[in-house]
């Protein structure tokens, strides 16, 4: 069994961090953007936390 957390996120999470803003600041580390642009996921390389963009979401140019 994994302890590895999984989220799907939609386009208006972006732009992505990790920890999340629901995350206590006394139990996070320090703050990194993930770019989910190229393949749709990405993980944090501090946690393992993996993030995946909802199926029928786009991300569109800001």
């Amino acid at each position: 069994m994994s302890d590895v957390k999984e989220f799907e996120v939609s386009a208006k999470d972006l732009p992505l961090h990790c920890p999340t803003k629901e995350v206590a600041l006394w139990a996070s580390h320090p703050r990194v953007f993930l770019d989910l642009a190229a393949t749709g996921h990405a993980a944090c390389p501090y946690c393992g936390t993996r993030y995946k963009l909802k199926a029928g979401e786009v991300i569109g140019h800001h």
